[in-house]
């Protein structure tokens, strides 16, 4: 394998063993099936791989990963393979989940792309609001804006699931 210009082989190892399953569990929200998530995430990863941003902690390191599967995923869904096949046809019983989900983050899953990304980074992975900006490149407002629809829109979902 040929070694990053900015970046070492070992650099590069530890990089990904520190954020490897923030990545999985952030590609898995998107694209909610095994080989799509395992391909997100190599592809981030050789983003990174070709990528001159230097980080500035860890902690940019980890937004920079984030921000960039949650834009490959995005694009992903923009191909016209994805737009032609429909992913409403993959079949359940070919999925395996790796990740055990209960029925909220299952619903949280289910939510438009700008708000389940704004859920998820919040609840599972503990970002403030401010943070998720920054990741999303967007307005903190915007970021509680999102926050507060998708609340609403998980609550009359769940409120749908007891009627």
């Amino acid at each position: 394998m040929q070694s990053s210009l900015l970046r070492t082989n070992e650099e590069l190892l530890q990089i990904y063993e520190r954020h490897v399953n923030t990545v999985y569990r952030i590609c898995f929200m998107f694209m909610k099936n095994r080989p799509d998530t395992e391909d997100m995430v190599q592809n981030t990863f050789i983003r990174l791989m070709k990528d001159k941003t230097v980080f500035q902690s860890e902690e940019h390191e980890k937004a920079w990963l984030i921000r960039t599967a949650t834009n490959l995923c995005k694009d992903h869904f923009k191909h016209w393979w994805s737009k032609t096949v429909g992913f409403n046809h993959v079949t359940e019983e070919a999925v395996e989940q790796p990740i055990n989900i209960d029925g909220v983050l299952k619903k949280v899953m289910e939510l438009p792309a700008k708000y389940k990304a704004a859920m998820y980074l919040y609840y599972y992975e503990g970002y403030s609001t401010v943070e998720i900006a920054k990741i999303l490149e967007k307005d903190p407002s915007t970021v509680r804006g999102y926050l507060h629809t998708g609340r609403k829109l998980l609550k009359m979902e769940m409120e749908g699931d007891f009627e």
